[in-house]
């Protein structure tokens, strides 16, 4: 398992996941398989029969359409690394990858695997996994909503009353999934403390905090607080050429729901949080424009959430981190 020389891409869509195995000899065996716990099994024998169960697979982040397969890879005790689709891309580029196939794809994720030879995938504990669920089920009702208001300002007639009921049932069921997410966290004491050592934050309440436990899990997968900022796409992505200098946006290529979830929170610690004010005080004296120092705000707000996790212990102002 340390120095595995067979290599697996994994292309998962919808429907279907295809699957390459990269022989030392640079040969090729290709697969499909139904995207199903069936189909899971199917793959597992494929790996046997062709004496690849010690080999390193890897497949892209895709949320949930790769997710059973990832669970059911890592409680086989094989290794299977998830990695972002950007660094997939990435590395295309470099090779100059011109064919867009599902075989293609795959071929190209275990290249990358046998070259960069990822981290293992941590898979998260059961409460992590139905935290999630309950997290991401409440942005998709919330986004329901918004929807739902919009068509309000130009319905009419039964079409404004149809729209109208519709609303009051997703509100229903927002209050629901909240209670669900609360109800959940309580009976669970780790993920409790810990969601109140996000909440002495100002800035952050239960429902940042919620998304902050369900998708920074396990904490143990990062090293440094650069490669939180990076999973949540926060990183500025510097745009320079000899004296030329371009804007610097942020990367984006991270977990959006967490840039979401700071967005506010951010905005309100500007003016709440005594650390996150002095900080961005100091960065509109210095001529930031005013998204720059929200965007710099919720950096900010991950550093001293990821700090307060680490350490176990509460918000101190007084120290600037946990």
């Amino acid at each position: 398992m340390t120095h595995p020389t067979l290599f697996v891409g994994i292309d998962v869509a919808k429907a279907k996941f295809d699957v390459v195995l990269l022989n030392p000899d640079g040969k090729y065996r290709s697969k499909a398989y139904p995207n199903t716990p069936e189909g899971y099994r199917q793959f597992l024998e494929w790996l046997i029969q062709h004496e690849a169960r010690e080999a390193h697979l890897c497949m892209e982040t895709t949320g949930a359409y790769g997710r059973g397969l990832a669970r059911f890879l890592a409680q086989q005790q094989l290794l299977v690394s998830v990695v972002n689709p950007a660094q997939i891309h990435a590395f295309g580029k470099t090779e100059l990858t011109r064919a867009k196939t599902d075989k293609a794809d795959a071929r190209l994720i275990a290249r990358y695997c046998r070259m960069h030879r990822p981290a293992p995938w941590v898979p998260p504990a059961e409460e992590i996994v139905v935290l999630q669920a309950l997290v991401q089920r409440l942005e998709d009702l919330l986004a329901l909503q918004t929807m739902e208001h919009n068509r309000l300002e130009s319905a009419e007639g039964p079409a404004r009353k149809s729209v109208e009921a519709h609303l009051e049932f997703i509100t229903q069921q927002i209050r629901i999934v909240r209670l669900q997410i609360e109800i959940h966290i309580d009976n669970h004491p780790d993920l409790k403390s810990q969601q109140e050592l996000l909440s002495s934050i100002p800035g952050i309440g239960d429902n940042t905090a919620a998304t902050l436990l369900a998708f920074l899990h396990p904490l143990d997968r990062f090293h440094s607080v650069k490669q939180v900022v990076a999973y949540a796409g926060l990183n500025p992505r510097i745009r320079q050429s000899g004296q030329w200098a371009g804007k610097t946006p942020i990367a984006k290529a991270g977990n959006a729901l967490l840039r979401k979830a700071l967005y506010l929170p951010a905005v309100v610690a500007k003016q709440h949080n005594p650390v996150i004010a002095a900080f961005c005080d100091r960065l509109l004296i210095n001529g930031k424009r005013p998204m720059q120092v929200v965007v710099a705000a919720m950096r900010k707000l991950l550093h001293l959430a990821f700090g307060v996790l680490k350490s176990g212990k509460p918000f101190n102002p007084k120290l600037g981190v946990a």
